[in-house]
């Protein structure tokens, strides 16, 4: 199927409920260099996130799934200041940044973790994290998710009480404490190097990172392949592999499909109402020793 994205809408409704539907939003011959992505191929990666958005907001799609794109080669050749999925679907549906109405999430085996900002430089990330970010962040968590919520700590050991910086005690602490007098069951800052192996055994059901990769390191080590890319805050589901376009691996017959069907699976679950592999009891909340 090609064409403009009304038209396939009009084929796809005149499908048998077991078919699957291929939508060729170009619908143009065009050469494909495996690994070495051009304008074309930017020009096209968009076109067919488009088509999907444009499938997902008129209620035929119930969900939308993205493959990886290169932001590079995006805004290099096609839109200027393109960081990503999350931010452009956001944009597209008129929600605010920095946690306000959207939240980056990804959902592993026995960890929960969202991001406090998405696709920042790491110094631009930290000017961000305010207490009325972190606060705007745990109520869009806490609408979209809900549960015990742990809040990371920007500093090693959270600030180790004011010695090794303020940042905690001076933006995150209080952001927590007017959270939970919302009724909020939001807890830190707890120092983010056991936090995550704390979250693991169950001692909360979400992990509020404060950083990009103080998040993504922790989920890719713990089940890199296995996460999902969930997007909070979007008027549909919208889900994602958590790894990037591994050009290396293009044209080679050596890419594994194993990622995409997870997150296809996680998100037939998340349709259906569930959170995936969550511990149904929390634990102590005694810090650990660092």
């Amino acid at each position: 199927m090609g064409g403009d994205p009304r038209q396939a809408r009009a084929r796809l409704r005149a499908l048998p409920p077991e078919a699957v539907a291929v939508v060729d939003p170009v619908a143009q011959r065009r050469t494909v260099a495996a690994g070495r992505p051009g304008a074309a191929d930017a020009a096209g990666a968009m076109a067919a996130l488009d088509a999907g958005v444009a499938l997902a907001k008129s209620g035929l799609a119930d969900a939308l799934v993205t493959a990886p794109v290169s932001k590079q080669v995006i805004a290099r050749h096609h839109l200027p200041g393109f960081t990503g999925h999350t931010d452009y679907l956001a944009a597209g549906c008129g929600l605010e940044r920095y946690g306000r109405d959207y939240l980056m999430a990804f959902l592993a085996p026995r960890l929960q973790v969202a991001l406090l900002s998405t696709h920042l430089p790491l110094a631009e990330a930290i000017a961000g994290v305010t207490a009325e970010a972190i606060g705007n962040a745990l109520d869009c968590l806490e609408r979209h998710a809900g549960g015990k919520i742990a809040v990371a700590g920007l500093n090693p050991h959270a600030g180790e009480g004011g010695l090794l910086g303020l940042d905690d005690t001076e933006r995150v602490a209080p952001a927590v404490a007017a959270a939970r007098q919302r009724g909020i069951d939001a807890h830190g800052p707890l120092s983010a190097d056991s936090l995550f192996a704390r979250a693991q055994r169950g001692q909360f059901d979400w992990v509020l990172a404060l950083y990009h990769d103080q998040g993504l390191i922790a989920v890719k080590t713990a089940a890199f392949g296995l996460a999902t890319n969930w997007t909070l805050g979007l008027p549909y589901f919208r889900t994602s592999v958590d790894h990037g376009t591994a050009f290396d691996l293009a044209g080679k017959g050596l890419a594994d499909a194993t990622a995409l069907k997870a997150t296809i699976e996680t998100t037939l679950g998340l349709l259906r109402g569930e959170l995936p592999s969550k511990f149904s009891d929390s634990g102590t909340e005694e810090e650990v020793a660092t």
